[in-house]
């Protein structure tokens, strides 16, 4: 029986509903003294009415986390994600390929910055925010922010990743390489988690959200770990 565009409409909304009353919940905290002016900023964005759903909040369902404290040691994280095509394996193959990742400063790489911005139109089907089509002269590189950088065996920058660090969380800023599909971005995020795992300061990492997103980078945040889930914030 062929189902009425309505009824098809509703049963989407319910099952929408349903998926989103079923995510875990966490509550993430902002700590302000490391870095006051950015902790506000960021809360602030976080939880400003959504642009197309008003009902909820910017950063609240749906939302791309991996619970750090699931984990005593890096070897544990990556044995969950290490079946084929998975972060792991990726990660595996690129370091075999002489990727490495190592922390930066982003005045010494805006060059290499700009030309993995512009190398490529479309982002998951999606036009490039205009933003990353700017040239920077210079990168105010303070806390709370760090910038990791995945370099090929050439010793060329080839992606990149800005992190910020919030109370018991830290978060993507930006996440953008080269499509080579060699496995470099997954080197680049899996370096990253098993730091913050070895360091054992946070409770989770995120990397937006699964609302919205391309089937193709949801699917690139299953393969790293991230699940979906319906966050709070405090601030102190």
């Amino acid at each position: 029986m062929k189902i009425s565009e309505p009824l098809h409409q509703t049963l989407h909304l319910f099952r929408t509903a349903l998926a989103i009353v079923r995510l875990p919940k966490v509550r993430l905290h902002f700590d302000q003294p490391a870095a006051p002016h950015e902790a506000r900023k960021v809360y602030k964005n976080f939880n400003r009415r959504h642009t197309r759903y008003l009902v909820i909040r910017n950063k609240t369902l749906g939302i791309a986390l991996i619970d750090l404290s699931n984990f005593n040691s890096p070897d544990e994280y990556t044995d969950t994600v290490k079946k084929k095509d998975y972060a792991a394996f990726h990660a595996k193959n690129a370091r075999k390929r002489g990727y490495t990742v190592r922390t930066i400063n982003r005045n010494d790489f805006i060059d290499e910055i700009f030309d993995i911005n512009i190398s490529s139109d479309m982002r998951q089907g999606r036009p490039m925010d205009q933003a990353y089509l700017v040239r920077q002269t210079h990168y105010e590189e303070k806390a709370p922010y760090q910038c990791f950088g995945v370099f090929d065996k050439e010793a060329k920058l080839v992606g990149y990743c800005n992190v910020g660090f919030f109370g018991n969380f830290a978060s993507t800023d930006r996440l953008l390489g080269y499509k080579r599909n060699d496995g470099a971005m997954y080197l680049l995020l899996v370096d990253i988690i098993c730091l913050l795992i070895t360091q054992h300061q946070l409770d989770y990492f995120m990397y937006d959200t699964f609302m919205g997103a391309q089937p193709g980078l949801q699917s690139f945040k299953k393969r790293i770990g991230f699940a979906p889930y319906r966050v709070s914030y405090s601030i102190a």
